[in-house]
């Protein structure tokens, strides 16, 4: 049966999302997928500084797979970052070849180079389809689990009361939403850094390239597609200046799920256990506001011991495994 590529269009949205749910069900089933108007929203309102071209895969005339590319703007702009979902139900028949082949002559189309996609351990389909394209894996990552509320409290307590002491000289801010203006630049700053400081194995990927107008975007970004992002930063009391910072993630009508995302501390202040301070700090943080909350779940490159022995610390258990890859045209 023909298999076409065609851009998607709203009369295929409902298709497309229940393509893409039951795939991640299938991979990723500990893991609530989004709500239908959740993933509206989120077609509608891409991130600041990313293009996006997303297309439906057509098999004699039905919807068998989803195709998004999402291209950098700011900064590593030979890279296309690539999602690609067929059918349960159409796989092994020619769809994620097809898509897949789109997604060569769209990217160098582009004038890019590289393709870049992930895929799960516990269906090694995934891995299996990236090798027969072609593509390596660049780099292995980690996810990991906190069951909330953690399992061992009181351990929770003395490694927050140990983080305390070693942290004089700086305050703690918390904030939900977007962060108050004093804080964007040091912010901007320190998300830059994430390429930088983080494992990023054989990835063609360069530092971010974030302004404090891309902060503020991403944050009001985050709320028009119904999510809640919680954050704790730690202010170097000489200085004004925000010098470690994290946040935790999740989806308004998912409540009982979250995701732990970037922590990061300025190089010439670390040695105060101020990454760890304000994790911690940042779960007491949700704990308050999301009481919901039974699960945070976080990615770290598999060679990132130090932040993974501080996930360790805090509870945090291995759940699975899983792989960039790159295809470099």
């Amino acid at each position: 049966m023909p298999i076409t590529i065609e851009p998607l269009a709203d009369q295929h949205h409902d298709d497309v999302y229940a393509i893409c749910r039951a795939a991640w069900e299938a991979d990723v089933p500990d893991i609530p997928y989004a709500t239908r108007a959740a993933f509206t929203a989120i077609l509608g309102r891409p991130w600041p500084a990313h293009g996006f071209e997303r297309w439906v895969a057509l098999l004699d005339g039905v919807p068998a797979g989803y195709l998004q590319l999402r291209t950098p703007l700011a900064d590593n702009l030979d890279n296309v970052d690539l999602d690609l979902w067929t059918a349960l139900e159409h796989r092994r028949r020619g769809v994620g070849r097809a898509m897949f082949a789109h997604a060569v002559d769209r990217t160098r189309a582009l004038g890019r180079r590289h393709l870049i996609a992930s895929t799960n351990d516990r269906r090694p389909d995934g891995g299996a389809f990236a090798v027969a394209v072609g593509a390596r894996a660049g780099l292995a990552e980690t996810r990991s689990r906190l069951d909330v509320p953690p399992s061992d409290q009181a351990k929770i307590d003395a490694l927050l009361a140990g983080a305390r002491s070693r942290a004089d000289g700086y305050r703690l801010v918390r904030w939900t939403g977007v962060p108050a203006e004093e804080h964007l630049d040091d912010i901007a700053y320190l998300d830059s850094r994430l390429f930088v400081d983080a494992p990023t194995g054989d990835l063609a990927l360069e530092p971010e390239k974030v302004d404090a107008e891309r902060v503020r975007a991403s944050a009001e970004r985050r709320i028009a597609v119904g999510g809640s992002a919680f954050h704790t930063g730690a202010v170097h009391a000489a200085s004004g200046r925000m010098v470690a910072w994290t946040f935790i993630a999740g989806n308004d009508d998912a409540p009982a799920q979250a995701w732990q995302q970037i922590t990061i501390v300025d190089p010439e202040h670390r040695g105060h256990r101020l990454g760890l301070l304000v994790k911690l700090e940042n779960l007491r943080h949700i704990r308050e506001l999301r009481p919901e909350l039974t699960g945070i779940d976080t990615v770290n490159a598999s060679a990132n011991r130090h932040m993974l022995a501080i996930n360790e610390e805090m509870g945090f258990r291995p759940v699975d495994s899983w792989i960039q890859w790159q295809l470099t045209l």
